[in-house]
């Protein structure tokens, strides 16, 4: 199995969960260093616990299941490098 069909494995096993929220993912790429470039859908697009879910939620369940990969990124939201913004207290 190549690596794509292994992340969209992965995320077959959450996309329950997000699709349950009116979200879902979509792989954009994966970079040659590793990294899994997704696009958050529906409501993951817009809501605020968005940075949350993609590094709790789906870069876990990604690298549970693909060791190989690095990191997971979203290309469509902005304030991935703003560690303070996984942190529920800050989004109030």
């Amino acid at each position: 199995m190549d690596l794509l069909a292994q992340v969209e494995a992965a995320l077959d096993t959450i996309r329950p969960y997000l699709e349950t929220d009116g979200g879902n993912v979509s792989v954009e790429e994966i970079t040659p260093d590793k990294v899994v470039k997704l696009k958050l859908l529906g409501a993951c697009g817009s809501c605020p616990m968005s940075i949350m879910t993609l590094k709790a939620g789906i870069e876990q369940a990604i690298k549970k299941a693909v060791p190989e990969i690095t990191g997971v990124d979203a290309t469509n939201l902005t304030d991935m490098d703003d560690p303070a913004a996984v942190l529920p207290e800050n989004l109030r």
